[in-house]
């Protein structure tokens, strides 16, 4: 064995503290959304970001742009940036900044969760809010209190300890729908984590503690489609909402514009955003917000270096190179492709035109 201690959540919160406006900007990010999510703030709710940040100097620049462009439409969307460290991996392949940061399978987790924490203090200092997906059950002691909202996975959402977990978050948290497309699971997940919860963790000192929770503030799910189709129609939707109601859950979705439901085409992604808005003019109150990839450059590293290197037959590539020290486009994806910046803003500011205020005199669906 060769373990390595890692310092406590106490110690790497006090490192790397939050200001009291930091604070406050996630507090009225977390009620903002809440507000959303019940109906009672009109605007639309837009997770928007990266697949995965693998390079903090260019997630720090598409900050800086999605913080301008929030100001700008900030009368119709609240928009809330991906900031997800940690990638699920059904086989293998690199497992996320937290994880890895060095992009070379020295899986420095110490280094990694120095890095999370720390870009994630300076985009609250920023005032943006930030969204993540909790996958390693221990790593939300370390940077729970700067996220606005959170998310189970499609993976991860029939597992009690992360069901637990969401149970004891200070965020309103989504559980995706399964990858085979069921919705149920996802509904399960969510009115158990409105529950109260006994279960082991980690307090601020490290030490192994017995957590008790209160409950998630504000469950729901989230529709990404899956293997074999979307989930976007009208049909999938008021479903969703027949089992939220099934489970005593208020009949609030999020639908990701991305994965299962572009078929793993991420350029179909505007076409799926313009789709549900024109649902949403047409009075759709069932959706209250949407998800979209989304990077500074479109595509992949890897899209890019097969483009620049292109093989005579197909063949793998390995799943980590060293992108941190020369990488192919500085901008792009290391994990899921992307669209690019200019084509989420217009898509956005486009959007903002149609969306206003006036979604609540709308008739709900």
């Amino acid at each position: 064995m060769n373990d390595h201690l890692l310092e406590s959540p106490e110690t790497l919160i006090q490192r790397y503290p939050l200001s009291k406006q930091g604070a406050d900007t996630i507090a009225l990010r977390r009620n903002e959304i809440m507000s959303i999510l019940q109906g009672k703030d009109p605007r639309l709710l837009l997770i928007v970001g990266p697949c995965s940040i693998h390079n903090i100097s260019a997630g720090r620049e598409y900050a800086q742009l999605l913080q301008r462009l929030s100001v700008e439409v900030e009368d119709s969307f609240l928009i809330v940036m991906r900031t997800y460290f940690e990638k699920p991996r059904t086989s293998f392949g690199w497992k996320g900044l937290l994880y890895d940061p060095h992009l070379d399978g020295s899986n420095d987790i110490a280094r990694g969760i120095r890095l999370c924490r720390s870009f994630l203090v300076e985009l609250a200092e920023l005032g943006l809010a930030t969204a993540t997906e909790f996958l390693e059950p221990l790593s939300s002691s370390y940077l729970a209190d700067l996220i606005s909202w959170g998310s189970i996975g499609a993976r991860t959402v029939q597992s009690p300890i992360h069901r637990e977990i969401a149970s004891n978050l200070p965020m309103p948290v989504g559980f995706k729908n399964r990858n085979d497309g069921n919705i149920e699971i996802a509904v399960q997940a969510a009115a158990s984590s409105k529950e109260k919860h006994t279960f082991l963790g980690i307090g601020p000192d490290g030490r192994i503690a017995i957590k008790q929770s209160l409950g998630n503030i504000f469950p729901h799910i989230v529709l990404r489609g899956s293997d074999e189709a979307d989930n976007l129609d009208l049909t999938s939707q008021k479903y969703a909402a027949t089992l939220l109601d099934k489970y005593g859950l208020p009949p609030s979705l999020l639908i990701d514009v991305s994965h299962g439901n572009s078929r793993r085409n991420f350029r179909k992604q505007t076409a799926n955003f313009s789709l549900l808005i024109e649902q949403i003019q047409k009075g759709n109150r069932l959706i209250r917000g949407l998800m979209i990839e989304s990077n500074l450059l479109e595509a992949t590293q890897q899209a890019l270096l097969d483009k620049q290197n292109p093989a005579p037959y197909p063949h793998p590539r390995p799943y980590h190179n060293s992108y941190s020290k020369e990488e192919i486009a500085f901008g792009a994806s290391l994990t899921d492709p992307c669209l690019d910046w200019q084509t989420t803003k217009t898509l956005i500011k486009d959007a903002a035109k149609l969306n206003t205020p006036s979604f609540l005199s709308l008739a709900t669906l």
